[in-house]
């Protein structure tokens, strides 16, 4: 066993053990909705000002109605399956997105930074988000769609883990 072997701990890349907020499937229900809504006004807006009904028209609506539904529904359901989180001794993992799909592990020994933020729709479903900056080219660790209280009780762990880690964080 070398040096390194006896001062860092084997971490493996497994899918991590706690789920986002149930709350957070109406978020991005919502979210998406927003924008196919706006999408939709914009085509009606067009189809009204260039004086009514044409076949084209009436079919981009028809199918931003039909996508638009679709995505409002399958979306939220399989993000919220997919997006998981967990915090140990030894590091942070998280895994998320819905069709790119992505999985990291950060360990705590690498750990800089640990912020919560909550956008104003997210303080409106109660949600909030944490974000673990490490020295890691392919950027810090995002942890979306957490309980208010989950949030902080994350924060204040992995900084009482960070401050007591020997690590050099780099």
């Amino acid at each position: 066993m070398t040096v390194a072997d006896q001062r860092q701990p084997a971490l493996e890349l497994r899918p991590p053990r706690h789920r986002v907020a149930p709350r957070a499937t109406r978020y991005w229900a919502a979210r998406a909705g927003a924008g196919w809504l706006l999408l939709l006004a914009v085509q009606v807006g067009w189809w009204v000002l260039a004086g009514g009904a044409t076949g084209w028209r009436a079919a981009g609506v028809v199918a931003t109605v039909v996508l638009g539904a679709a995505h409002v529904t399958v979306m939220p359901r399989w993000r919220y399956h997919v997006h998981r989180w967990e915090a140990t001794d030894e590091a942070v993992y998280t895994q998320s997105g819905w069709f790119d799909q992505e999985r990291r592990i950060a360990p705590v020994s690498r750990i800089q930074t640990v912020d919560s933020e909550r956008g104003p729709l997210e303080q409106l479903f109660g949600l909030s988000n944490v974000t673990v900056t490490t020295a890691s080219a392919a950027g810090p660790l995002k942890i979306r769609g957490l309980d208010r209280d989950t949030a902080e009780r994350l924060v204040d762990e992995l900084t009482r883990t960070t401050q007591a880690n020997q690590g050099d964080a780099t």
